[in-house]
């Protein structure tokens, strides 16, 4: 108690200590800090706790940086060794937001003394989560799974989900690693995480090509989003007051979702006629039943992308005579024409078309697909030019083909993707004796990169 009454008071004495500095009466330090002047006189006085908040406002007034004085204020969120939830939240997400690890470390330590304290880590991690700052969530998500007593709680299950939603990033490697420790949770989930978590275990495995997982887990959304679907109608149809299930997306995404993920995995394993059964099941969305504007809204977003994977699937069966209405449907629908252009490519590869045209046409367009730094278009750029690499060599442009693979390698160390790696490696060796001396340098340069 004593020592606990040293430093509050040490607290307190930095903040007159300032005060006297600046010359600052209490009703001006009131008015410069926003700071009731009431409140103010008891926090000094030690008769009132002090927020962090209202630590941050004495910061800033007394022109002191962020986190000023967070190294004395861990006390303020004990009381008689009693944890004071109201303080010690905001407290731990405010050094959580600086980078103060000294003093979360010092603060946890003392909650970790009781377990049932693991409840406030929990909501420290949820606030950073739900307010963007995944990365910050982390460390506090893995000191709810490390200090849960009963991994069979939701608690526990939603911080699986949590951190495998946080570390998702544009390494591959890390990536397969936060699906392989999530896997397992998925179905230990609340309904409406669940859910959630199909989509996004679904999203992760279509970025590392891994298709048969991508099956999987679409074939899980889908038949999860009727029995939902279902249930929810039910309760319409009794005339009782309900709460509907609470997700991220309307219903009919994940629904839609099922499907589509199931026909894209099947297409990028050259099963497009399978692939286009699926595709029926979410080309016409209107007969759902529960949509609102926005349902409405997602039902014409998969009527398009309907179309659009139809459009692809028969073109990679060979229908080359439909080239030029699915280049007039790009031209109209520009959100499509980076994931078009790359159908456009692989398949002038896989039926020899010319597409000069093409290219000439839509040259600024792919000059701008490098500019991208999200994981899937990275991905869908690598799968670009490596079909270009194809395609210039059946042309007989060896130059330019070193070129296009050597980008391909340069963005597959990027992801850690090693096994577009290793493909876009084979086709190097393969001409390596066209590459120049700058080739080969930039070659070796990846390597070395590579084995660092």
């Amino acid at each position: 108690m004593r020592l606990q009454e040293t430093l509050q008071q040490s607290l307190r004495s930095e903040i007159e200590k300032h005060q006297k500095q600046n010359s600052y009466t209490l009703l001006k330090l009131s008015e410069l800090s926003g700071i009731n002047q009431g409140h103010l006189s008891d926090i000094i006085r030690n008769n009132r706790p002090m927020t962090i908040g209202q630590l941050d406002a004495l910061a800033k007034t007394f022109g002191k940086p962020p986190g000023w004085l967070y190294e004395l204020y861990t006390e303020e969120c004990f009381v008689n060794e009693r944890v004071s939830r109201p303080r010690v939240i905001p407290y731990l997400i405010r050094c959580a937001e600086i980078g103060l690890h000294d003093c979360i470390q010092q603060t946890v330590s003392r909650l970790l003394e009781h377990r049932k304290n693991v409840d406030i880590l929990f909501s420290v991690a949820e606030q950073l989560f739900e307010s963007g700052k995944h990365k910050e969530s982390v460390p506090f998500y893995n000191l709810v799974i490390e200090n849960e007593k009963d991994c069979h709680t939701d608690r526990f299950a939603i911080s699986q989900y949590r951190l495998f939603r946080a570390l998702q990033g544009i390494d591959a490697e890390e990536n397969w690693k936060a699906v392989i420790r999530f896997e397992p949770y998925r179905n230990r989930l609340p309904e409406s995480y669940q859910l959630d978590g199909l989509l996004h275990l679904r999203k992760a495995c279509f970025m590392l090509q891994k298709w048969k997982e991508v099956e999987k887990y679409a074939d899980e959304l889908r038949a999860l989003a009727m029995r939902v679907y279902q249930e929810e109608l039910r309760k319409r149809k009794s005339g009782k007051p309900f709460e509907p299930l609470k997700t991220e997306r309307h219903l009919v995404v994940y629904y839609g979702q099922g499907f589509l993920a199931k026909g894209v995995a099947l297409q990028m394993q050259g099963l497009y006629e399978e692939a286009k059964k699926y595709i029926q099941g979410y080309a016409d969305l209107d007969w759902f039943e529960l949509l609102d504007d926005v349902g409405r809204r997602e039902v014409e977003r998969f009527k398009l992308w309907a179309k659009a994977n139809l459009y692809t699937c028969d073109l990679l069966l060979g229908q080359t005579h439909i080239l030029d209405e699915y280049l007039d449907f790009l031209e109209k629908n520009p959100d499509e024409l980076r994931a078009g252009l790359l159908t456009v490519m692989e398949a002038a590869c896989k039926y020899d078309i010319d597409i000069d045209h093409v290219l000439e046409r839509y040259s600024k367009e792919m000059r701008r697909f490098c500019e991208h730094q999200d994981q899937v278009n990275i991905t869908r750029f690598i799968n670009f030019c490596y079909y270009k690499a194809e395609y210039e060599l059946k042309k007989g442009g060896i130059n330019q083909a070193l070129k296009e693979i050597l980008c391909c390698l340069n963005l597959a160390d990027r992801l850690k993707d090693h096994q577009a790696f290793k493909r876009c490696a084979a086709l190097f060796w393969e001409l390596r004796h066209h590459a120049t001396e700058q080739h080969e340098r930039v070659y070796h340069k990846l390597l070395r990169r590579l084995s660092e």
